[in-house]
């Protein structure tokens, strides 16, 4: 990639990070709840098996979507399903940091001030991290790096992975052109439909490049259960990490579900759990000045 090219994607991202989980809140501002009623746990999801892998979403700033994940994990765990528990919001760098703070921390505020970052509101988050700490379930940083990530950006999705990654999801060749085009739609949306195109390969690299890295994070804690908590972009099974789980472990038994505030399933997800919509101000405001 050319170097203004690469800097021009810097100085946008930059500028969009401004508000937290916009690309979420655009695609879902102004959409109605439906379905079950906000404020209840779907029975399928209550009666549902522990899977091997069980892929959590988010709207990252809906405060009900947290509260009933973690209702629902909660439960689970005190039946007495013991997961190990992949976690977006800590970048894979600071992985020593956050097995220290497990073995030394009372609560979970501890945890979020040795390892957390300051790009999440972490008190969404606190509950996920106490019921860890209480049941002593292992807590996996599963995300890149935005250093990571900005490398990716300018050279590619193979960048910040060891050549046996690469060969396994075969990141040396084009990617498949679905997962391209499903996450470009989704991101130029997500960016108010201001993107200019040519930073959009970029991003769709970063995207499919975290997928990537949590799926393989999630087979190296097998043959223990593992869950991830993550956004719901990230959960899909279509062409996020429960798309790539199936090029390397077919036979792994995995289920995705979304915590969505409207619309429909359209093949994303194994199950989805409707929330209330977060009320929010315009998410493009910051990107429209």
């Amino acid at each position: 990639m050319h170097t203004r090219a690469y800097q021009m994607i810097c100085t946008y991202t930059a500028k969009i990070r401004l508000t937290s989980g916009l690309a979420a809140a655009v695609l879902l501002a102004g959409c109605a709840s439906g379905g079950k009623p906000a404020g209840t746990l779907s029975t399928g999801l209550l009666e549902a098996d522990n899977p091997q892998v069980l892929l959590l979403g988010e709207v990252h700033d809906n405060a009900e979507g947290h509260k009933l994940r973690y209702e629902l994990l909660r439960q689970r765990v005190e039946a007495g399903w013991r997961p190990v528990l992949v976690m977006e919001q800590f970048d894979r760098e600071n992985q020593d940091l956050l097995t220290k703070a497990q073995k030394g921390c009372l609560d979970a505020q501890c945890v979020i001030r040795v390892a957390g970052g300051a790009r999440w509101d972490w008190q969404l988050y606190y509950p996920v991290i106490q019921l860890a700490l209480d049941h002593q379930l292992a807590l996996v940083a599963g995300n890149l790096s935005r250093a990571d990530a900005s490398r990716v950006v300018r050279d590619g999705v193979a960048s910040s992975f060891d050549p046996q990654s690469v060969k396994e999801y075969k990141l040396d060749q084009p990617l498949p052109a679905a997962v391209v085009g499903a996450q470009q739609q989704e991101i130029m949306a997500g960016h108010c439909n201001m993107l200019p195109e040519m930073m959009a390969g970029g991003m769709v690299n970063a995207q499919v490049a975290r997928d990537v890295w949590m799926a393989r994070i999630i087979r190296d804690q097998l043959p223990r259960d593992v869950v991830l908590i993550a956004g719901n972009g990230h959960v899909r099974k279509d062409i996020g990490v429960g798309y790539w789980l199936r090029q390397v472990a077919p036979a792994l038994k995995v289920r995705s579900v979304g915590f969505i505030e409207g619309g429909g399933n359209g093949g994303r997800y194994d199950s989805i759990q409707t929330v209330a919509p977060q009320t929010r101000d315009d998410p493009c405001k910051q990107v429209k000045k």
